[in-house]
């Protein structure tokens, strides 16, 4: 189990969290993702079979200068723009995925409709079929972010049957609502996985939707376009 944090209380809570769980051999490293990782083997990437993640929505002094000579080489899809990391994060994953590696990231909505270098991103991944799913969370389920959020689930090892596919998911009116935050319950998370591994069509809540269709919309993946 490895990770990466920049925010020395969260970096110290998960350290914490690793010795209480008996995780003792967890490296969580301290760094700055995006400018300096530190997950490094002999001056590459290291590399995973998972990678999960909730970036900061919509980051903008993520180092958009030093970017454009990275030394590993992670932004190949294009840079994103300087008040939005959400795609720098998501390429960096990308680029620690093994050839089998799958991911899952937590982005806000608009990273899957918002024009210009991330359109562009958004086709680069699209083309080498790199993503699974798209599934559309309830709003107020991060602490400090009331705006609701999606999965953004990459898979480098589609299954024949996902190949020049990609399942939408709405599942915005399933939860537990709270004060100040909601809540995703048991059921509403067993729902999601059941339609996702059957990847079938239920009316206004998912279905698989082609490569083509997409292209027709101009690789815009707003889950509302594709789920009545």
């Amino acid at each position: 189990l490895y990770g990466q944090e920049i925010n020395v209380g969260t970096w110290g809570i998960c350290k914490m969290n690793m010795m209480l769980h008996g995780l003792r051999s967890a490296q969580i490293k301290r760094c700055d993702t995006l400018r300096d990782p530190q997950l490094v083997e002999k001056g590459r990437l290291t590399e995973f079979d998972i990678v999960i993640a909730k970036p900061p929505f919509s980051l903008k002094n993520w180092g958009y200068e030093q970017a454009h000579d990275d030394p590993y080489r992670r932004f190949r899809f294009g840079i994103p723009p300087k008040g939005y990391a959400d795609y720098s994060f998501v390429q960096h994953m990308i680029a620690i995925l093994n050839p089998k590696g799958r991911l899952g990231v937590v982005l806000p909505h608009g990273a899957l409709f918002r024009g210009g270098a991330e359109g562009k991103i958004r086709q680069g991944i699209l083309e080498e079929d790199l993503l699974e799913a798209v599934i559309g969370l309830p709003s107020k389920l991060f602490f400090g972010a009331g705006i609701p959020a999606c999965l953004f689930i990459a898979n480098k090892n589609k299954p024949q049957s996902h190949k020049g596919k990609i399942f939408f998911l709405y599942g915005a009116n399933d939860y537990l609502e709270g004060k100040k935050q909601n809540k995703l319950r048991k059921e509403d998370i067993t729902k999601i996985v059941a339609a996702f591994k059957e990847y079938k069509t239920v009316a206004k809540y998912c279905r698989p939707v082609t490569l083509d269709e997409i292209r027709e919309n101009d690789y815009n993946l707003n889950i509302t376009r594709y789920i009545d």
